[in-house]
C-alpha cells in the first residue's frame, strides 16, 4: 500500500515543510534490487579488547567487494585488511559529520571480558555515527552471554543489547542496528548472517539479537560458501510455501524463487486462481489444500512425492479481531488450529515420512502480537506466542537431523489486511517503530530467505523481528 505521508515529506516541497514545522520525516529505505549492486561502499571496523572475530570478518568482507577504514580502536584489523587488500586508510574522528561517507560500522566485541572493557564501545560509536550514510547498517559481533566463562564476561556481553537497541534508536535516517552472538567454534558460520545484516535486503530488521551456533560437521562445506553460488545458494532445492496465494505468502515464494528455489506453494482452494497466479512466472507447483482439513497433511506428503522437499515455510495464518467476552468459541478455535496446530501436524507429517529432507530448513510467521499481545486479538496473540514455542522447542530435536527451525515475527507490514484498518490506527502503525513506517511483504520475504540459506546451518531457534523496531513489545 502507498504511504502517502512517506511520500510527500520526502518530495521537495514535504521535505521544506518537515523541516520547518518539525515534523518527522521517515527516510526511504534502500531495499535489495537485482539491478543494484547488493555490497558498495566504505565499513569502519572496530574492536574491543583481544578481539576474536577479525580474521573471519576480513575473510567476508573481501568476498562481498567492501572496502575498510580501521578506527583507532581495531590496530589489529589493520595488517588483516592490508593482507585482503581492503584497506583504504584509518578512521579520524574529525572526518565524522553528516556527509554520508560510510556505508556500515562494524564492531568486534567478542573479546570484552569484563564491564570497565566496554569503554570502547563508546569510542567507536562516539567518533563514527554521525559518518554513517543513509540506509546504513550497524553490526555488533559478541560472544553468547549463556556461554561465558565467567559472570563479569556473561554481563559485558549480555550489555550489547541495551546498546545495539538503543543505536537503532538513535541512528534515524532509514540505519538499522543489529547485534550477532558467534559462538566459539562458530566464527566460519557467520559470512551468511553477516551479509544478510549489511545488505539492503534487511531493510526493516533493526534492534534484533541473533545467534548462531557452531554448524554441524555435515553442514561444515555449505557454511563456508563451498557448496552454493551466493547469487542463487538455493539452486536444487525445493520450497514449500503455505498461504502463498497473495501478500506476504506470494513474496516469500517470490524471493525463494529468486533465489534459486523450486517453490510449492499451498493455498485453499477458493484461492488457487489466484495461487496459480502467482507461481506460474516463478515456474512453482501450486497444491489447492486446505491446511485445517484433518487429511491434510497426508495430502501434503503425498503431494510432494518422492523428491522430499528441503524447505518449508510456515505462513497459513488467518485473524478475527474481538475481544474475548465477544469472541465465539468457533473463532478462537479456527484460529489456533489454522495458525498453530496445523503447522503441528504437517510437520509431524513431513518428518514421519521423510519429506522434510535432513539438512532441511523450517521457517515460521509468527508475529509481534505473539510477542507483545494486542487488543482484540487475544486468539491470534496466543497461536503466534505458540508458534515461537514451537521454535524454541522443537530447535534442539531437529538438530538431530541438521534440520534449523526459525520464526519471523512481523510488525506493521503494508497489505491488504492493514490497508483496511482505520486511518488512526494504521497511521499508529506506521510510525510507532525507530524506522516510522510500515515495511513491505518483501521485507518479510528477504529474512525467510536468510533464515532458509545453506548458510545458516548454525541459526536455530531464533525469532527474529521485522518490525522496523517497533516500540510494541520493545
Amino acid at each position: 500500500m502507498n504511504d502517502t505521508y512517506l511520500n510527500f515529506v520526502n518530495s521537495p516541497l514535504g521535505a521544506r515543510l518537515a523541516r520547518s514545522l518539525g515534523w518527522p520525516k521517515p527516510e526511504v529505505l534502500r531495499r535489495y534490487r537485482a539491478d543494484e549492486p547488493e555490497f558498495d561502499g566504505l565499513i569502519a571496523v572496530g574492536a574491543g579488547r583481544e578481539p576474536h572475530l577479525l580474521d573471519a570478518l576480513a575473510g567476508i568482507i573481501a568476498r562481498t567487494g567492501f572496502t575498510s577504514v580501521a578506527h583507532q580502536s581495531a590496530g589489529a584489523w589493520v595488517p588483516l585488511a592490508t593482507r585482503h587488500g581492503l584497506m583504504t586508510g584509518r578512521f579520524e574522528p574529525a572526518e565524522a559529520g553528516p556527509h554520508g561517507r560510510v556505508t556500515a560500522l562494524i564492531f568486534d566485541a567478542s573479546g570484552i571480558a569484563d564491564s570497565t572493557q566496554l569503554d570502547t564501545l563508546f569510542g567507536f560509536f562516539h567518533d563514527t555515527l554521525r559518518s554513517l550514510g543513509k540506509s546504513g547498517r550497524i553490526v555488533v559481533l559478541g560472544r553468547p552471554p549463556e556461554a561465558c566463562a565467567s559472570p563479569r564476561q556473561w554481563t559485558a556481553q549480555r550489555a550489547l543489547e541495551g546498546l545495539t537497541r538503543s543505536l537503532g534508536k538513535e541512528a534515524r535516517r532509514g540505519i538499522t542496528s543489529n547485534l550477532v552472538y558467534v559462538a566459539q567454534g562458530a566464527e566460519h558460520d557467520l559470512e551468511a548472517t553477516l551479509r544478510f545484516f549489511l545488505s539492503p535486503r534487511s531493510a526493516y530488521v533493526s534492534a534484533q539479537v541473533v545467534r548462531i551456533a557452531a554448524a554441524p560437521e555435515q553442514d561444515a562445506a555449505a557454511a563456508h560458501g563451498a557448496a552454493f553460488d551466493w547469487a542463487q545458494p538455493l539452486a536444487g532445492k525445493r520450497a514449500v510455501v503455505t498461504g502463498a496465494a497473495r501478500g506476504i505468502g506470494a513474496a516469500i515464494a517470490g524471493a525463494l524463487a529468486a533465489e534459486g528455489a523450486h517453490v510449492i506453494g499451498i493455498d485453499i482452494p477458493s484461492a488457487r486462481e489466484a495461487l496459480e497466479t502467482t507461481l506460474r512466472p516463478l515456474a512453482g507447483t501450486a497444491l489447492a489444500f486446505d491446511i485445517a482439513a484433518p487429511d491434510a497433511p497426508a495430502q501434503i506428503a503425498a503431494a510432494l512425492d518422492e523428491l522430499g522437499v528441503d524447505i518449508v515455510v510456515h505462513n497459513a495464518g488467518i485473524t478475527k479481531d474481538k475481544t474475548i467476552a465477544k469472541m465465539t468459541e468457533a473463532a478462537w478455535h479456527s484460529v489456533i488450529d489454522i495458525n498453530l496446530s496445523a503447522q503441528e501436524r504437517i510437520d509431524e507429517a513431513l518428518l514421519a515420512a521423510g519429506t522434510l529432507r535432513d539438512g532441511g530448513r523450517v521457517v515460521c510467521v509468527s508475529s509481534i502480537s505473539g510477542i507483545a499481545g494486542n487488543l482484540g486479538q487475544t486468539h491470534y496473540a496466543t497461536s503466534k506466542a505458540g508458534v515461537i514455542g514451537r521454535v524454541q522447542s522443537m530447535a534442539p530435536p531437529l538438530r538431530e537431523r541438521r534440520i534449523t527451525i526459525n520464526a519471523v515475527a512481523p510488525g506493521f507490514i503494508e497489505t491488504q489486511m492493514t490497508a483496511n484498518m482505520p486511518l488512526a490506527i494504521r497511521e499508529a502503525g506506521r510510525r510507532m517503530n525507530s524506522l516510522r513506517q510500515g515495511g513491505q511483504p518483501v521485507d518479510v520475504a528477504q529474512t525467510v530467505a536468510w533464515l532458509a540459506h545453506p548458510g545458516c546451518a548454525g541459526v536455530t531457534g531464533q525469532v527474529v523481528r521485522v518490525c522496523g523496531q517497533s516500540l510494541i513489545g520493545a
